[in-house]
């Protein structure tokens, strides 16, 4: 009698597993994948682009989800830490086609984005690549969709804008990692090229320290008029802190990733970072999308959002709408919808106004400019 009854519930407990599982079944799905740094100095970052494309995944499915040829779908997110590596990314996105067979993978670093396009036209999966150095989109990799604008526009008008009113010697200080690499290259020649000056380099990893007093300390030393920065907003932060401490009173050229009201926290204050230029802060952008969708993070993260978050949102909308497009989460025909995709998003899942995609693959939005004058962050016009 013991035994039957032990039997009994062994039989109950399986039923019950096949009816979850059978439930489970029932509501299809679509796994999409993301890889990028959740630990380390470039964890913020990481985290910043993960909660745009968790935002955009939460309101699709919380909406009932999406339909390929009448099919109901949802959206399941599948996150992996790559520490920043390229290696380590490329590891990621194996396992992710491999065990979750995803059609799309958002990397947000050029090093990862590289290694991705080793072979995802061969594995057939989109990149989604959240960096903006030309050469992703320029390579011809026919699964590659390029999400921010290309930061060339951004190196011509931040070097003009420093020669005109800050001076002409350039201490150059920005991040080890490939991204950082392939900026400081054109941002030295395009200086150099304007009769500016490079009067010190010391790139410093800005992912692994906290403390880069001896690196800006050389910089420092080499008295520059404005120096060259940037990596992850945190870290960037932490040197131009550093920086004023050890008496720095110049201006400050941050590469795009960096973004001005999130170094500002870090800093000390705005105030800490007079003179500085970058990109517009989605906080100051203006725009009616931007303010709504700055209201509704803010709602869900209890903080503003950046251009990380702000971009890879509507990045997800996008690949969702192109795969209504397409009728189909295949890698190829999802590319080929993109455009069209960005075009029919509502302006809400928008806040950039994406509307067009290059035929190589890449989101054309403006190039803005901003410089922090008097403790605020202002937009400027780009002089000619």
């Amino acid at each position: 009698m013991k035994m039957l009854k032990t039997l009994g519930r062994a039989v109950a407990v399986a039923a019950l597993g096949a009816g979850l599982s059978t439930g489970a079944m029932a509501e299809s799905t679509v796994n999409i994948g993301f890889t990028g740094p959740l630990s380390g100095g470039a964890a913020l970052y990481g985290e910043n682009v993960l909660s745009g494309l968790r935002m955009a995944a939460g309101e699709i499915n919380d909406n009932g989800g999406f339909k390929i040829n009448g099919e109901t779908y949802k959206v399941n997110l599948i996150s992996l830490d790559d520490r920043y590596s390229p290696a380590q990314a490329a590891t990621n996105a194996k396992r992710l086609k491999q065990e979750s067979d995803v059609p799309a993978i958002f990397v947000p670093h050029s090093g990862g984005v590289f290694a991705l396009q080793d072979f995802n036209e061969k594995d057939d999966f989109m990149v989604m690549a959240y960096t903006s150095v030309p050469t992703v989109t320029e390579k011809g990799n026919s699964l590659t969709i390029r999400i921010p604008p290309t930061f060339d526009g951004y190196v011509r008008a931040f070097s003009d804008y420093a020669l005109k009113h800050d001076g002409k010697k350039l201490a150059m200080g920005g991040a080890t990692h490939e991204y950082a690499k392939i900026w400081a290259k054109m941002i030295k020649n395009q200086w150099e090229s304007k009769g500016g000056e490079v009067v010190a380099e010391n790139a410093m990893d800005y992912n692994k320290s906290a403390d880069f007093y001896t690196g800006v300390s050389r910089l420092v030393a080499s008295d520059p008029d404005v120096m060259f920065v940037g990596g992850a907003s945190e870290p960037t932060g932490l040197v131009v802190q550093q920086a004023r401490q050890l008496g720095f009173q110049g201006g400050f050229i941050v590469m795009d990733q960096a973004k001005l009201d999130e170094m500002a926290d870090v800093a000390g204050g705005v105030d800490q970072l007079e003179g500085a230029i970058g990109v517009v802060p989605l906080s100051t952008y203006g725009t009616e999308a931007a303010n709504d969708f700055i209201e509704r993070y803010k709602a869900e993260y209890d903080k503003t959002p950046g251009s990380e978050a702000a971009y890879n949102y509507s990045a997800m909308y996008g690949l969702v709408k192109a795969m209504q497009l397409a009728g189909t989460t295949e890698a190829k025909a999802v590319r080929a919808k993109m455009s069209d995709a960005m075009k029919q998003l509502d302006e809400a899942h928008n806040p950039y106004q994406v509307t067009q995609v290059t035929d190589k693959g890449g989101f054309v939005t403006e190039t803005t400019l901003a410089v922090v004058e008097d403790g605020k962050i202002e937009q400027k016009p780009i002089e000619e």
